[in-house]
């Protein structure tokens, strides 16, 4: 039931700043979106990263060091295979050698706009974590092969980092051994440039049975879907020009229901928002965002053995790629 009092509407105001928009209109697509990407390929090749990751690799865990390293070079060889220079960037966590993957694609030799495209591609202990996160690696890594396409046929003002980070599951989140802590932490001291960080974490999940989406507090109290068939951009206060600007190009794929949330105070009032790499980016200054499907508010496999890829909707994780790549071919 939506609750409608007057004091549960201006208390919810006061603490965030919330926009909600479902998308549903096929007209008018433009001629970027028919150009794009080829969604029956997309969806075959997002299958083959989720076998790659969750079959043939399995759980990528601290517990389990030999995948984790499998997971790193599963990476960087598929980088190096489209033809994009990548790198790993080590660091000791407990005695073990772990890394961040760093690939990166310019359209011009020095771009005024400079964004990273983020994705932890750990998972927790005892699960081969198809939804979360080998979904996020799996777009992410499909995001880059399209733009790798344009580099020769486009020019760009613009400059995309790929990062898959390591070691954002317990029990390492908001730790300094997590990878997008490491990694935010060094771009802070270097002064590198990050116009926007987009966080990546857990694409793949639908739910259509009226009340299997959730919401925390108090978003409940919204009249938000009931069902999880859309994906949530969410965003803090200094990064809202972001979240308005991927909201916006997302919009134009109508095959993509978006919802947009931004959140004051770094997201502490509402802390399950804050359980993802953007929020080590949020820590450090840096503009960032995260795009979700909405995690355990949707996801009845969260962190348990059954999160495994014949879950997940990649249809929806198709789309997600072709908005992905209609934001970044705008800037």
């Amino acid at each position: 039931m939506l609750i409608s009092s007057k004091w549960v509407k201006h208390f919810a105001a006061v603490l965030f700043s919330v926009a909600a928009v479902l998308l549903f209109s096929s007209e008018n697509l433009g001629a970027e979106m028919e150009v794009v990407i080829d969604r029956e390929v997309t969806i075959e090749r997002l299958k083959t990263h989720l076998r790659s990751l969750t079959v043939e690799i399995g759980e990528r865990s601290i517990e389990r060091p030999e995948n984790l390293k499998r997971a790193e070079e599963y990476i960087a060889s598929f980088y190096h295979d489209i033809g994009v220079s990548a790198h790993t960037e080590p660091y000791l966590c407990r005695g073990l050698t772990v890394a961040n993957v760093v690939a990166e694609i310019k359209f011009k030799e020095n771009p005024s706009r400079h964004f990273l495209l983020g994705a932890h591609y750990d998972s927790v202990s005892g699960t081969v974590g198809a939804d979360d996160n080998g979904s996020a690696v799996a777009v992410q890594l499909e995001t880059a092969r399209y733009l790798a396409s344009l580099k020769n046929r486009q020019n760009l003002d613009l400059s995309v980092k790929f990062v898959s980070f390591t070691l954002e599951e317990p029990p390492f989140f908001d730790t300094p051994h997590m990878g997008s802590r490491v990694y935010a932490g060094k771009a802070k001291d270097t002064g590198e440039k990050i116009d926007g960080m987009i966080c990546l974490e857990m694409v793949g999940y639908t739910c259509h049975e009226p009340g299997c989406q959730s919401y925390p507090f108090p978003l409940m109290f919204f009249d938000y879907p009931k069902t999880g068939s859309f994906i949530g951009i969410v965003g803090n206060l200094s990064s809202r020009d972001l979240t308005r600007s991927l909201f916006n190009a997302f919009e134009r794929n109508p095959r993509l229901p978006v919802i947009k949330l931004t959140v004051p105070l770094g997201g502490w009032l509402m802390p399950s928002i804050r359980l993802s790499d953007h929020s080590a980016f949020w820590d450090y200054g840096f503009k960032a965002v995260m795009i979700t499907d909405s995690a355990f508010y949707r996801n009845p496999h969260y962190h348990r053995p059954s999160d495994t890829m014949e879950k997940l909707d990649y249809h929806f994780m198709a789309e997600l790629v072709q908005s992905l790549a209609l934001f970044f071919c705008a800037q």
